[in-house]
């Protein structure tokens, strides 16, 4: 089979990528390197697949940096035509309250089953354990059958980031473009935990999620949500949320009551005359694992009510710097914008071109990430139909 096109890479912007093809009537071969296809998007969606989220057009771009580049890409393919997208699959979703956008199943295999039978009916065909190894009078691989080359019109890299590489994105193919000449930025990890050197009197409530706080970075953002304490420091939705900020080097503390003022901590803080510190904070309502943190990060802790409640409203939280680029649910780096065309086209190898986490942006968890590689995907199908039409 001599294709028209070719993608490499079989996860969400790869197959988005061979779909938008395919639809324009052209002849597609998808291969990847591993047994089967999205393995990355089947494990996103053990914990109920976050799709997008509901938010007007303008907050959802606004989440994307660097900022602006992404902007015409999401316009493109954004929320709707994301949950437009999982309807036509037969795959009804919902809008949690936050916004965020599910498919009812709650998990990510129903979808991919009738993704890939779609793209089966429309003609495209797949090869696994196809490994890229570069370009020479074609896409070079290794197959279980020895070395295969294919010689395509337009090809289409989504070979993913480089964090979780046992799923398949193990940033490998960076030292293939980097020696063809193709600009690159280091990988940097993203929506990341951070390591914390605990003292021994925190194993009893690794685990523990810790809920009702507000996440402080100096330039005023306070993030709500939740995060857990681990033997490995801490992780979780808030802590990803600031993650980008505290990986360039924020700081960052912990408002233990955000609701309340200072003032009024202070008054549930008082106590009775007698009450030891703990009893005082554990009265005040503060959760054990809060109380624990509060031990933790605050001591030598204020015994003044008032004094105390300022330092439980601003804890420092001392962070060792975050986890390994592999734990990263999602990596920044990769091919910047100088190095692309509009159309996603490398300027050095013409009739390429690169989507998804390949490509050096970084959005939060919540639905960004998936939608930014699906619309990132379908764009670059569209410039490599475009370049094969004329």
């Amino acid at each position: 089979m001599t294709p028209d096109a070719l993608v490499i890479g079989g996860g969400p912007a790869g197959l988005m990528a061979a779909e938008t093809l395919a639809r324009a009537g052209h002849l597609v071969l998808v291969a990847d390197a591993k047994p089967t296809f999205g393995r990355k998007f089947l494990m996103a969606g053990k914990s109920g697949l976050n799709l997008t989220k509901a938010q007007a057009p303008d907050l959802f771009a606004a989440a994307f940096d660097p900022p602006g580049w992404l902007d015409p890409i999401l316009a493109g393919f954004g929320p709707d035509a994301v949950q437009d997208w999982a309807r036509g699959l037969d795959q009804p979703v919902f809008t949690g309250s936050s916004g965020r956008v599910f498919p009812q199943a709650m998990k990510a295999s129903p979808l991919l089953r009738a993704w890939l039978a779609r793209l089966a009916g429309a003609g495209v065909q797949f090869r696994t354990r196809w490994r890229w190894t570069g370009f020479d009078r074609g896409a070079v691989f290794e197959t279980p059958e020895g070395c295969a080359t294919v010689a395509a019109p337009a090809t289409v890299l989504a070979l993913g980031g480089g964090s979780w590489a046992r799923l398949g994105s193990d940033g490998a193919w960076m030292s293939i473009l980097a020696r063809l000449g193709v600009p690159l930025v280091p990988f940097r990890p993203s929506n990341i935990g951070f390591g914390v050197a605990w003292s021994a009197h925190m194993a009893r409530h690794f685990g523990q999620p810790v809920k009702g706080t507000a996440l402080c970075l100096p330039d005023g953002t306070r993030e709500r949500g939740e995060f857990v304490v681990s033997a490995r420091g801490v992780e979780g939705g808030g802590i990803y949320a600031v993650s980008r900020a505290l990986r360039d080097g924020a700081t960052l503390t912990l408002d233990i009551a955000p609701d309340v003022t200072l003032e009024m901590l202070a008054v549930r803080l008082a106590g009775r005359v007698g009450d030891s510190l703990g009893n005082r904070m554990r009265k005040a309502g503060l959760s054990p694992v809060v109380m624990a943190l509060a031990q933790e990060w605050g001591r030598p802790l204020p015994q003044d009510p008032l004094g105390l409640a300022t330092r439980l409203k601003a804890l420092p939280v001392p962070l060792a710097g975050p986890r390994p680029l592999d734990e990263a649910i999602s990596t920044a780096g990769g091919i910047p914008r100088t190095a692309l065309t509009d159309g996603l086209e490398l300027h050095v190898l013409p009739g390429v071109f690169a989507c998804g986490e390949m490509l050096d942006w970084d959005a939060p968890t919540g639905g960004y990430l998936l939608t930014g590689c699906l619309a990132t995907g379908r764009h670059a199908g569209m410039a490599a139909s475009r370049r094969l039409d004329t």
